[in-house]
Parts: structure tokens; sequence; C-alpha cells
């Protein structure tokens, strides 16, 4: 099997991996340097870096690398240890060079207003795939988003062709409340990565209640990123879309702030009132 053709071939399906390669040698190890072993997300591996318990040591490093989405480097002093079996046992230094294979993180925009053209261009710079998704055929053309890789014309299209997993980012930015509904609704449902709405904190809260109502529960919404972007004073659309790309980022990297923006929602039960109250 040709390891490269295989990493395209998970990439293009939205699957993770990790490469291991074996960098350097030293000693009177044999001679397997630039040896690779793949490591899929399911535990199955292509390829070998010479068996034994170092290919067992990387395989359990090559999950954490996919978590993580952190290369690492792993340095094995063998010296005759008799752990280190499957012909490697001839004293040396083996080190070992695990990267993760990620596919290309895709922003679907729901909706595709002014604010959606200016993230559209700012995420394409940083890296994501471009999909939009609008029921105005004249808001939804190659015309106003020519990096885009899918353009849906219609948000029940969307909902049964897009299959969002752990690289997909759901940006909702329609034209109104009803529309974000439809659009969150199907969306906290999903295994997106991010999940983001805009708008203020009394149009969120809002949101979540009619929702409520229509029988999503709270901590589904626990997972939404709203009010969607960093607080940076954002006011025009080009602005807004910094903050919400920025947001992006801190969230594929995994960093710390992608998290202060989430408003808590808990469900309230209606008060009940005595007959003698006005």
């Amino acid at each position: 099997m040709d390891l490269f053709e295989e990493i395209v071939k998970m990439r293009r399906a939205g699957r993770r991996a990790a490469l291991a390669t074996i960098v350097h040698t030293n000693g009177s190890i044999p001679s397997y340097e630039s040896s690779r072993m793949l490591v899929r997300e399911d535990g199955s591996i292509a390829g070998t870096i010479g068996g034994g318990c170092v290919e067992a040591e990387v395989w359990a490093a090559a999950k954490e690398v996919m978590q993580k989405e952190s290369p690492r480097k792993m340095v094995f002093n063998l010296n005759n240890e008799a752990s280190y079996d499957s012909g490697l046992i001839c004293g040396g230094t083996l080190e070992v060079f695990v990267e993760p294979i990620l596919p290309q993180p895709v922003v679907y925009l729901f909706g595709g207003g002014h604010v959606s053209t200016a993230v559209a261009k700012a995420a394409g710079a940083a890296g994501f795939g471009i999909s939009v998704v609008d029921d105005r055929e004249a808001f939804a053309n190659k015309e106003r988003f020519p990096m885009a890789h899918e353009i849906y014309t219609s948000y029940e299209d969307g909902f049964e062709k897009i299959r969002p997993n752990a690289s997909s980012y759901l940006v909702i930015v329609t034209r109104g409340h009803k529309e974000d509904m439809r659009v969150l609704a199907w969306a906290v449902r999903t295994e997106a990565r991010y999940i983001g709405m805009i708008g203020s904190k009394r149009k969120v809260l809002s949101v979540y209640k009619a929702l409520e109502n229509e029988g999503c529960k709270p901590e589904e919404f626990e997972r939404v990123y709203a009010p969607m972007g960093l607080e940076i004073g954002a006011l025009s659309p080009e602005e807004i879309a910094i903050s919400i790309v920025a947001e992006l980022i801190a969230v594929r990297r995994n960093a710390e702030s992608g998290t202060h923006k989430k408003l808590k929602y808990a469900s309230r039960p209606a008060a009940v009132h005595s007959v003698n109250e006005r």
C-alpha cells in the first residue's frame, strides 16, 4: 500500500490519522531509517517501523498525537534491552517523529450576507475550506463566494447532504431568527467540531428558549459558541469576521480562549401563581 495515497484518501474522507517516521538511527540498528507507519483513527495501521515494543509504544503515542493535533518526537535507547524485540535489540538510538494527519477544516457558512463574505475571505486565508448555504441564489453563488468548494441554495439540501465531523465548523449568520433556529436545531445534533451563532446575548437566549419549546434539550446548547466571535470590539462586517475566524482558530488549535464566549443556559420552570396573586 502506498501510504501517501492512503493519506490523500483519508483527508478527502474527513478522517484523521498519524504518520510515524524513523528520522534518525545511531549505532548497530538495522537499516530502518525512513521507514513509516500510518496509524488510523480506528487504531488500524499500514506500514511498519520494525515491529515489536517500539512499534507498540509509537502506536499508543500516535493516538495521543491525533487527539492533541500536535506532533511528537520519540527517542528509544535500545542498548540491547530485551524489552525491545523483533530485530531491534542491537544497541543504539532510534528517533521517531510522529505527526498528525488531519483533513482540511471546513467552514460551513449558513447565510450569505456581508459578514459571511468577509468570514469566507479571512477563513480561506487561514487554511479553512469554505462551503455556503443560503436559500437566496442572489447571495449563494460563485460570484460572491469564488473560494467556496460547495454552495447549497436551500437549507433542506444542505441539511441532507452535509455530514459534519470533527473537522467541520458551522457558522450561523442567516438573515433572521427563524432561519437561525432551523439551522441551530439541526446543528446541535451533528458531530461538528464547532457550532457558532451570531447575535446579542438576548437574541441567543430567546432562540434557545424557543428551541426548548420545540423539543430541544438545554444541554444541547452547551457546545454552542454564542454570541459568536472573540470580544475585540468589532463593528464592521470585516472586523466581525476577524473576531469569528480568530475564534475558529482558537478552537482548532485547542486554545483556552476558545471557550469563553459560551452562554450558560438553564431551563426554568414556569412560575406558579396562587389565585390571590395579582
